[in-house]
C-alpha cells in the first residue's frame, strides 16, 4: 500500500515498533563443523598465518584491501588494527575436530541504529574452502544477526572483479543490488565494490535451504554433498 504524508509525497513504510538492533557479543557461535570464535591474536595468528599459506602463492588476496602479508608479525599488526576498530568484530574460524584455526571473517559497518551490518574480511584457508565448515560459518553470522541480535540488513561487499567472491554471494542467497564505481584506491588500483544483501524477511526462506544443505544426510561417507546448495535454490 502506497504511503503519502501531508503534503501529498509518497513516503517508505513505517517500521512497526522498530527498535534498534544490539551490538554483537564476543561470544562464540557454534555449529556441527566449525566454531566462530572473536579473534585472540595470541591463540589465532600464528596458526592461522600458516594455514592461510597452504596451496596459496598469494593469489588468494589480490582483490581485498589488505595483504599478502610478508611474515606472521606483519599479518599480527594487521589483525591488531581491525580488533582495536570498535565498528569491526574479528572471528577465527576453527575447525571442529582439530579445534584449529582455519579461515576468518569479521561484522563490519554495525550501525544498530539503522539495524544494517555487514560481513566481511571473509578469508578462507585451502583448509576451508569448499567444504561444509565455510558455509557453516557463514550460516552461522547470518542466523546471530537476523534471530539474536535483530537486524533488518546484512550486507556483503567484494571487488567487481572477484567473480568467486560474487558467486559465493549469490550461492549463499545474497541479492545483488549494483555497483558502486570508482568506489577505492587499494594497492594502487581502481576497485569498483559489488553489493550484495540479504534482509529480514527473507532469512527464513534462506535458512531453510542452507539448514537442509548443512545436514549431515545430505553427504555421503566421503563428505560429498549429494544436493548442491545452488539446486536448492
Amino acid at each position: 500500500m502506497v504511503e503519502t504524508n501531508e503534503f501529498g509525497q509518497i513516503v517508505g513504510a513505517k517500521v512497526a515498533n522498530w527498535q534498534p538492533a544490539k551490538r554483537p557479543s564476543k561470544e562464540s557461535l557454534y555449529g556441527h563443523y566449525c566454531i566462530l570464535e572473536v579473534m585472540d591474536i595470541d591463540k589465532h595468528a600464528h596458526k592461522l598465518f600458516e594455514a592461510l599459506k597452504i596451496d596459496n602463492n598469494g593469489e588468494s588476496w589480490t582483490y581485498l584491501p589488505h595483504g599478502p602479508f610478508d611474515d606472521v608479525e606483519d599479518f599480527r599488526e594487521w589483525l591488531k588494527a581491525n580488533t582495536k576498530d570498535p565498528e569491526t568484530l574479528l572471528y577465527a574460524i576453527l575447525d571442529i575436530k582439530s579445534g584449529e584455526p582455519i579461515g576468518m571473517a569479521a561484522y563490519l559497518r554495525i550501525c544498530p541504529e539503522h539495524g544494517s551490518i555487514e560481513v566481511a574480511r571473509v578469508h578462507f584457508s585451502a583448509l576451508l574452502k569448499n567444504r561444509p565448515a565455510a558455509t557453516e560459518a557463514m550460516y552461522l553470522m547470518m542466523r546471530n544477526v537476523f534471530e539474536n541480535l535483530g537486524y533488518r540488513r546484512y550486507e556483503w561487499k567484494c571487488h567487481s572483479l572477484n567473480q568467486a567472491s560474487k558467486n559465493a554471494a549469490e550461492r549463499l542467497g545474497f541479492t545483488f543490488e549494483g555497483i558502486f564505481r570508482q568506489c577505492n584506491v587499494f594497492k594502487g588500483r581502481n576497485r569498483d565494490t559489488a553489493w550484495f544483501s540479504i534482509i529480514d524477511s527473507e532469512w527464513p526462506r534462506i535458512k531453510a535451504k542452507l539448514e537442509k544443505w548443512l545436514n549431515p544426510n545430505n553427504f555421503d561417507h566421503n563428505g560429498h554433498q549429494k544436493l548442491s546448495l545452488r539446486e536448492m535454490n
